[in-house]
């Protein structure tokens, strides 16, 4: 993420990064039930399997840019609606470093509450869409680059569709809204933007995988009372991410990723590394 790129598209960003961890479901068509391979655990593009039910997630990543100095930590955990997995309810937490804002430190960013619904599909199916809908709650401090300034709602429509057996793709389309967004001066303005994403899942082994994901984002940020000024960025994003299976149900992934900039992003590079752990939270019932 460049310097130069506005404070707007890294609000976009961090709430990509909090929402596009999803769940390590078995993979019915390369796993046997005992040893579950990898699923989902994305990066940057969202993937459209919910929560299987009695099952919680804890995602962890970091991003960490070279040239603009930038890096933002997030938490994720994700609840499956009791009694109905095609509702699933997950909350992100962040700690980031707006490298734009020298001296002003590391800190909280805003924190989301999101809601997805299975709405076709899931994590067995050929094609699965799950749309999702994010409160953003400003907690994050505007003035030193950490935060929107403002309540906002994001959305994105992820969408996966298994190629062949051993090749998955994903595909999303989303939006965010800050009606009263602010910058590090105190303006406030209307803010909005949208990002797309896609990527390919190599499924090597059931479990490791070798991934290649392609986001673009775009996004307005505040540069005077009710002013707002566009931006935007691109990036390839090629990882590899493999899973540690215990007996007990619990499944650890670890994965990392060398998120590239080209087109508006061109000579920026980082790193994005990924911990999950999932697990069952209750025992389910005998049949």
């Amino acid at each position: 993420m460049q310097a130069s790129i506005c404070g707007g598209f890294r609000f976009i960003l961090v709430g990509v990064l909090l929402c596009a961890g999803a769940v390590a479901q078995p993979d019915a068509s390369t796993a046997a039930p005992s040893q579950p391979g990898i699923q989902d655990n994305s990066f940057l593009v969202e993937e459209a399997y919910n929560q299987n039910f009695g099952v919680v997630q804890h995602i962890n990543s970091f991003t960490r840019f070279w040239n603009s100095k930038d890096w933002a930590y997030t938490f994720t955990q994700e609840w499956p609606v009791p009694g109905d997995a095609r509702h699933q309810l997950s909350y992100t937490l962040a700690a980031l470093h707006a490298g734009a804002f020298p001296g002003s430190g590391a800190g909280i960013g805003d924190v989301l509450l999101n809601y997805r619904y299975q709405l076709v599909g899931d994590g067995n199916a050929r094609v699965a869409f799950a749309p999702r809908l994010s409160v953003m709650f400003p907690t994050g401090d505007s003035a030193q680059g950490r935060g929107a300034g403002g309540f906002g709602l994001q959305t994105d429509l992820p969408l996966s569709v298994v190629l062949v057996p051993k090749l998955v793709s994903h595909w999303n389309a989303g939006a965010t809204f800050v009606p009263h967004a602010q910058d590090a001066s105190g303006d406030r303005a209307s803010s909005a933007g949208y990002n797309l994403g896609q990527s390919f899942i190599w499924l090597v082994h059931p479990r490791f995988n070798v991934m290649l994901e392609t986001v673009f984002f775009s996004s307005q940020a505040v540069v005077a009372r009710n002013k707002t000024e566009w931006s935007n960025a691109l990036y390839l994003n090629p990882g590899i991410r493999w899973a540690y299976n215990f007996k007990n149900g619990l499944q650890i992934v670890p994965g990392i990723g060398v998120p590239l900039g080209v087109g508006p992003s061109a000579g920026e590079k980082g790193i994005f590394l990924y911990l999950s752990f999932e697990h069952p939270f209750r025992k389910l019932e005998k049949q």
